[in-house]
């Protein structure tokens, strides 16, 4: 019932996570009434973000030169690396500021529901990566959700054979927040991960 043009639009705008056909219809819209030259910077941000981005040939995270920058820094502390899911996870660790070590992206998680296994994901060059003798950590940085849990301890029984500290990150309650509202399984991973103080 739409024009072809503005129809497109939105099936386009349907493909991305989390929009549905009216968030698609209403971002459609907005962006035929934009100013045209809005608009062909959006589409040229788009088509510049897969045109120009690739993903680092060491660690796996999202970048314009290979090797990505923080794998090329050579004030990195090359002896610690942090396994994520996914590049969006290195901003956020970068954002804190005050870790120095390498990264690792797996590009997703265990699923045999989904039918992702270890063959899908990036954990063969993670294993190449620990071949080298100056690799003394890795620190499991996946979701604490039940994929996350089991790539995690997957990816422990990997490594810890090689003699390599395995540690995963601490979960459990966040800054702010009430106990009476946390679900079990955030107060059990706040219990396990209790500290001396």
């Amino acid at each position: 019932m739409y024009p072809e043009p503005i129809a497109k639009l939105i099936d386009s705008f349907m493909k991305l996570p989390g929009i549905g056909q009216k968030t698609a219809s209403r971002l459609a819209f907005f962006v035929n009434e934009m100013p045209e030259v809005d608009v062909a910077e959006f589409a040229k941000a788009i088509v510049s973000a897969k045109r120009d981005l690739h993903f680092c040939s060491i660690c796996g995270n999202l970048t314009q030169e290979d090797p990505c920058n923080i794998c090329s820094d050579g004030l990195r502390d090359p002896s610690i690396i942090l396994v994520v899911e996914e590049p969006k996870d290195v901003l956020a660790m970068e954002k804190m500021r005050e870790y120095r070590g390498l990264y690792h992206v797996l590009h997703g998680v265990l699923s045999p529901m989904e039918g992702t296994g270890p063959e899908d994901i990036n954990i063969t060059s993670l294993i190449t990566r620990l071949h080298d003798e100056s690799v003394k950590e890795v620190i499991l940085a996946t979701n604490a959700t039940t994929e996350g849990e089991a790539t995690a301890i997957y990816l422990s029984r990997l490594i810890k054979p090689a003699g390599i500290k395995v540690t995963r990150l601490a979960h459990g309650l966040s800054v702010g927040s009430d106990i009476e509202y946390a679900d079990e399984i955030t107060l059990l991973k706040a219990v396990e991960g209790r500290r001396e103080l």
